[in-house]
């Protein structure tokens, strides 16, 4: 049995190679995701344990908010001499390290990265533990030379000597670079300028008293956990927090685990579409072959095999498939992760292919992926072949399961079907977000298994409708192909649910997509009444200075400032709330229209007040009056009132829980140092908004990162946000299409070779290799066109069902893409066409004769 499983395989070897295809992409996503989060985690390990101080005493972070304010957290400077004097300290060290700068040539470009990487500006140190070391030119001296990191001159092409402003938030100074420093690991990604440690503290931190941190290092003999303990007891951490090098490294592992995350669960998402579909494609695959050697399985019975032997001979081929598929896989998942190595340092941050980490994990996942589908997808095949009787071999093959009634698959499809549907009613009609997204992906599952389970049953109602004008358009040849397609409902279902599940994904993504976008174009229409907005390209706050060259513009009328805050709130009912704030100059109705569920603007932003959104105030037993106890970043405290309640659809859709604001005094008062996040500006009376952009962007030229956006651009740089989420969607879609293509052509190749005796009897009678291939295109572009359709009524009831839960976060507009949906359908067309090109030309040119003796 051994002998003669080996020789089934390689004699099936053209035919399972596009099932293998299905195995290699699967694994190679997993692979390839396990091996880039290893080497960059590996990478990132080094650069933070071989740079971190053996302690580092830093200003407490009360708040863990990652929103940006621009206020820069300081210990004073004088701590390192004092600590520098604690038993078991060989060197204390005073740090600066500003992230919100951002630096320019003479021309007004920007010097460092664009894509959300920072520019850091901080003091230069030439210890064993720097991330850099000096290759070209001399240190920094004075108050008017720096150094730039190697790549960023090279991408920038700076030299040494050139002039570059610093954009602080003490303000623009200009410098000449006096030196290169190369980085002796890994570029994170970000841009570095380097400056002598008093120019750095009054330049960027405003006093040469203050300091971001200071660096300890321990004499031979005392451990880090030992200093810190020595430290704490020295200086207390009531306002201070002490670090360990490695849980300095851990902690900085942490900030780099949310960008890692975010690249392997998109990996893996692709990984597990290309598992999904490749499912049906390896069961169709099997069936189909097991079908054509019913009588070959009929003789294997009638020598002496019994259904165990014969079910562990197919089993044996699928383990071997995955194997094979397996080893691909692997070697693609390599090359892959080399790939997005190299994407990366396209974005500047520099790993390098030669310290790729392959651990154990990733075969043993990579196997696992492999042979585990191919051997669950082959199993119920398998015991479809073990059912074959001895008798099978005397009589001509059948397809296996052509005529068998459906009626399980009915019973079962519509329970699970039921069962999905009222998932998705009880999402539709829950209060709490976390509620609604449980059902939602209950929903979502279930459907789409009573979809696949009873896809059979709907293969010759649509198929009739589908390819109802075939034999009109195309005579014979149309109903030929039409019926075709009806011959083996399960086979085309099967076939057309590989393409039904990227369909149903692109789907409901793209009708949650529009609705979003919907929602936020209707929301910005409601409540933005500024002429314009001038905001930091990435969303970081920018310095004093931009704010006044708004307001000396000519035609500048009112300019509302905006500032951001870390807060954390104790509520009535005993939670608390870590969230943002926002902080508003007066005269904020001006610039926007906000409707009050209770009070106005004036109490709001009177000072000690606040105001809240009524739907978190009533979930947590607010209301006008109550004094909520208040906890900023830095740990300064304070109780406020809250004087209105807002009800604004989007309080909680742009992501701030609580929807909370109040007067810019406040900010001011509470976290000393913030800065503008953004200026909502009026043209003055006389001064038409157009003619007014122009003086903006003139003005704020030397600040090429801050821009001047009207209502227009504040709508597609939404618009734009939400596009990459549904680019992924698309990235998915092509995915699942390559697959199901490659199920497509394996169907009707295999179905073309089932039927190679009733082709070459066609072809007796007249029909031409032109009609022939006519009516395989045809076959394929109406089972393509079935699973389009399947898909596509999947997706709508799961973006219905996605905008319910966007509804309960304030995104209340329903928008269908009904371009998109009729692109699509026309799209499955399109690939049922290209999917029938190989088979329809192998039946084409099949020899009339050999075809006809064909058994």
């Amino acid at each position: 049995m051994l002998r003669a499983t080996l020789r089934s395989f390689l004699a099936h070897k053209g035919r399972l190679l596009l099932s293998a295809l299905a195995v290699v992409l699967s694994v190679a996503f997993v692979a390839g995701s396990l091996i880039f989060s290893d080497t960059v985690t590996r990478t990132f390990d080094r650069l933070f344990a071989s740079t971190a101080a053996d302690v580092t005493v830093a200003p407490r972070q009360d708040l863990k908010s990652p929103i940006r304010t621009g206020a820069v957290q300081t210990v004073p400077a004088s701590l390192a001499a004092r600590l520098a004097k604690v038993d078991g300290v060989a060197a204390s060290r005073v740090n600066v390290l500003v992230e919100n700068v951002t630096v320019v040539d003479d021309r007004n470009q920007p010097v460092g990265p664009t894509t959300g990487a920072p520019t850091i500006a901080s003091n230069w140190q030439a210890t064993a533990r720097s991330p850099v070391e000096l290759t070209s030119g001399h240190a920094p001296h004075g108050d008017g030379e720096a150094v730039l990191d190697a790549d960023t001159a090279r991408h920038k092409g700076v030299r040494i000597g050139d002039r570059l402003a610093v954009q602080s938030p003490t303000g623009t100074f200009r410098v000449s670079v006096s030196g290169i420093a190369t980085f002796t690991t890994t570029n994170p990604g970000s841009a570095r300028v380097f400056l002598d440690t008093p120019t750095a503290q009054s330049r960027l931190l405003g006093s040469t008293d203050r300091a971001t941190s200071i660096s300890l290092d321990a004499v031979k003999g005392v451990s880090d956990a030992e200093l810190k303990h020595r430290v704490g007891a020295a200086i207390g951490t009531g306002g201070y927090d002490l670090r360990t090098a490695g849980e300095q490294a851990k902690s900085a592992a942490a900030d780099l685990g949310g960008f890692l995350k975010v690249i392997k669960y998109v990996m893996l998402g692709f990984a597990g579409i290309a598992v999904l579909v490749g499912v049906f494609l390896i069961v169709n695959t099997f069936s189909m072959l097991i079908a054509q050697r019913t009588r070959e399985l009929g003789l294997l019975r009638a020598l002496g095999a019994d259904r165990r032997q014969v079910r562990r001979s197919v089993l044996t081929e699928a383990v071997l498939l995955g194997l094979v598929g397996s080893t691909l896989g692997l070697a693609a998942g390599i090359g892959l992760a080399a790939g997005l190595i190299r994407l990366l340092s396209a974005f500047g941050m520099n790993l390098r292919t030669t310290e790729m980490v392959i651990g154990w994990g990733t075969p043993v996942a990579a196997y696992a992926v492999g042979v585990g589908v191919t051997f669950v997808a082959a199993y119920l095949p398998a015991r479809r072949a073990a059912g074959v009787s001895p008798m099978a071999a005397l009589a001509d093959a059948e397809v296996a399961g052509a005529g068998q009634p459906l009626r399980v698959r009915a019973v079962a499809g519509s329970a699970l079907g039921a069962a999905g549907l009222a998932a998705l009613g009880g999402c539709a009609a829950a209060t709490r977000t976390a509620t609604a997204a449980s059902l939602l992906g209950v929903g979502v599952v279930l459907t789409l298994v009573a979809t696949v389970v009873a896809g059979p049953l709907l293969v010759r109602p649509l198929i009739r409708v589908l390819g109802g004008a075939f034999p009109a358009l195309f005579g014979p040849i149309g109903r030929m192909s039409q019926r075709n397609a009806l011959r083996n409902p399960r086979r085309t279902g099967a076939t057309a649910a590989a393409l039904m599940v990227g369909l149903a994904l692109v789907g409901g993504m793209s009708v949650a997509s529009a609705s979003m976008t919907s929602s936020f174009d209707r929301q910005i229409d409601k409540t933005l009444g500024a002429d314009f907005v001038v905001q930091n390209r990435n969303f970081v706050p920018f310095p004093a200075e931009v704010t006044d060259k708004v307001r000396g513009t000519p035609g500048a009328g009112l300019a509302v400032r905006q500032r951001l805050a870390a807060i954390a709130v104790r509520l009535p009912d005993g939670k608390r709330v870590e969230t943002a704030a926002s902080g508003y100059d007066p005269r904020l109705d001006s610039v926007a229209h906000i409707k009050y569920a209770a009070g106005n603007t004036a109490a709001a932003l009177a000072d000690g007040h606040l105001a809240m959104d009524v739907d978190f105030a009533r979930k947590h037993g607010v209301r006008v009056g109550t004094v909520v106890p208040a906890e900023f970043q830095g740990g300064r405290r304070t109780a406020l009132t809250v004087g209105a309640l807002t009800d604004q659809e989007s309080a909680e859709g742009f992501g701030v829980q609580g929807g909370l604001f109040f007067g810019i005094g406040t900010v001011d008062r509470y976290v000393p140092g913030t800065e503008d996040a953004a200026l909502y500006v009026n043209a003055a009376p006389g001064t038409g908004a157009g003619e007014l952009r122009s003086r903006l962007e003139r003005s704020l030229a030397p600040y090429p990162n801050v821009q001047v956006r009207d209502q227009a651009d504040y709508k597609k740089l939404v618009h734009d946000q939400i596009a990459v989420l549904l680019y992924l969607v698309y990235a998915l879609l092509g995915l699942a299409i390559v697959i199901a293509v490659l199920g497509v052509v394996n169907t009707l190749a295999l179905s073309v070779v089932e039927r190679t005796r009733e082709i070459g009897l066609l072809r007796a009678i007249g029909l031409a290799r032109r009609q022939l291939r006519r009516m395989i295109r045809l076959e394929s572009v109406v089972i393509a066109v079935f699973g389009a359709v399947l898909g596509l009524g999947l997706g709508l009831v799961w973006g219905v069902s996605m905008q319910q839960v966007l509804a309960l976060q304030g995104m209340t507009a329903l928008a269908v893409p009904w371009g998109t949906i009729v692109a699509v359908v026309v799209g499955a067309a399109v690939v049922g066409i290209v999917a029938a090109l190989l088979p329809a030309l192998r039946a084409s040119r099949m020899n009339v004769l050999a075809a006809i003796a064909h058994e």
